[in-house]
């Protein structure tokens, strides 16, 4: 009995690719793989990924015997909680040069690096005791971003998208703002889901690179073009059937086709008010990067965009450490802010889930053999925080040690955080799977543990 390929039989059929093009549509509105829950919160994500790592205990994690201690070692009292694998550098704490001041109703304490940010702490859920073992930027990253420390599985952005699809065709579902760092692939990348789920790096000045049609042509021109391309690979893609790799690039010269006309105009800030750009700060050179960046995060969030990465490089400050974080928040504090409130302005932070955090946070002893005091790597208790997508703001979760080196109430493991996520949107962890050489993987590996008091509900056991 000879056997019909799946391509063939639906080319074949009354239904031909009209069945494809329907399941295409199905798959971007998020029906057609895993489970939503109807009480999802959350529609799309915003990942503010701070590489190098953020010092907790100088942004959102304040220890008034850290100041005390300034110069001195550990106590042993402290240093019998702290886990062996951050346990090297318990001498020479460093205070930190920044006050703390209560905001909000909720009277979170911010560090007065982050005044903007910290206007806003009532929308935000703060999380003090994340926690993992890796105190290495690379693999530490990969933790942070798929679940794993060898870089070999899909990033969290893949996943959503692989399960969720993007509520715009015409789009990429998963975009990357880069802001001149050098991006780890893993970070981005689809892993051993199909090329197409990987995110689309952007640079914030030109936009999706290569969308611009070229001088003289005519959209009609570039339709009637791509009609005929699609027809050719398609035809080509036939003779090839199951090259998943083929099909995933076919999709992105289309989605790149379709990009030419819609990506210009979501990456035109020209209809925005002078009012706007002000309060993103675009007007003021220190902020003006981020504020472009988020600006056009949130207009990219309104036309659907699923999953959005913000990378923010240079927070690796073992130097400098007054310089360096102050350079940081600087850039970054206003536009933030910004963003979170014309996202709550627009009706639209209730539905947009806000993550901020980098992939450790940093020691509170002073960086050995520095010259002006920074702080190594600490990977054992560090802070990141949450907004909107059904989140309860204004709320602390998690501790730790009385000079910040570990987390020693409630740890949240990077693999607790993607759980967390996928619940915010609707999605099981262990629903959302791809069937890989007869193992059912998970974004979660093994399974995390959703921190259900993100969203003002009791541990479900």
């Amino acid at each position: 009995m000879s056997m019909i390929s799946r391509r063939a039989m639906l080319r074949g059929s009354t239904l031909g690719f009209g069945a494809l093009a329907l399941a295409d549509l199905l798959r971007a509105d998020g029906v057609v793989r895993g489970k939503v829950r109807p009480d999802a919160t959350a529609k799309a994500v915003v990942f503010i990924f701070l590489g190098g790592g953020p010092s907790q205990v100088d942004t959102f994690d304040p220890k008034p015997l850290l100041q005390k201690l300034d110069g001195q070692d550990v106590p042993e009292s402290i240093a019998r909680e702290i886990p062996m694998i951050a346990r090297s550098p318990l001498n020479n704490l460093l205070a930190s040069p920044w006050k703390f001041q209560k905001y909000g109703q909720s009277g979170i304490a911010v560090s007065e690096l982050l005044p903007h940010v910290g206007g806003c702490v009532d929308d935000l859920c703060v999380l003090r005791s994340c926690s993992h073992g890796s105190p290495i930027h690379a693999p530490a990253e990969f933790l942070a971003t798929t679940g794993t420390a060898v870089g070999d599985r899909p990033s969290l952005g893949a996943w959503v998208t692989y399960g969720l699809g993007s509520e715009n065709r015409d789009l990429p579902g998963f975009v990357v703002f880069r802001t001149g760092e050098t991006i780890r692939p893993p970070a981005i990348g689809s892993g051993f889901l199909p090329a197409s789920y990987q995110g689309t790096p952007v640079d914030p000045a030109v936009g999706v690179p290569h969308t611009a049609l070229p001088t003289g042509w005519t959209a009609a021109d570039r339709a009637g073009q791509l009609d005929l391309l699609g027809t050719l690979n398609r035809r080509h893609l036939d003779r090839h059937d199951g090259d998943a790799e083929l099909d995933a690039r076919i999709k992105t010269y289309e989605l790149t086709a379709r990009m030419q006309l819609a990506a210009p105009k979501a990456f035109d800030l020209s209809h925005e008010t002078s009012k706007t750009h002000a309060a993103y700060g675009l007007d003021d050179p220190d902020t003006a990067e981020y504020g472009r960046i988020f600006l056009l995060t949130r207009r990219l969030v309104e036309r659907g965009v699923r999953f959005i990465q913000v990378r923010s490089g240079g927070w690796d400050s073992h130097s400098d450490i007054a310089k360096e974080h102050a350079k940081k928040c600087r850039a970054t504090d206003k536009p933030i802010a910004a963003f979170l409130a014309d996202l709550k302005a627009r009706g639209l932070l209730d539905s947009t889930l806000v993550v901020w955090g980098g992939e450790f946070g940093r020691t509170p002893a002073s960086q050995r053999g520095s010259a002006k005091p920074g702080r190594d790597h600490s990977p054992s208790g560090y802070s990141m925080w949450l907004a909107g997508g059904g989140v309860k703001g204004g709320q602390v979760i998690g501790r730790t040690d009385d000079v910040g080196y570990a987390a020693i109430e409630k740890p949240i493991h990077p693999t607790d955080l993607h759980a967390t996520i996928l619940h915010a949107l609707g999605v099981d962890q262990h629903d959302l799977v791809y069937e890989r050489q007869g193992r059912k993987e998970l974004l979660t590996v093994n399974g995390g543990t959703v921190v259900h008091e993100v969203f003002g509900t009791r541990e479900e056991r």
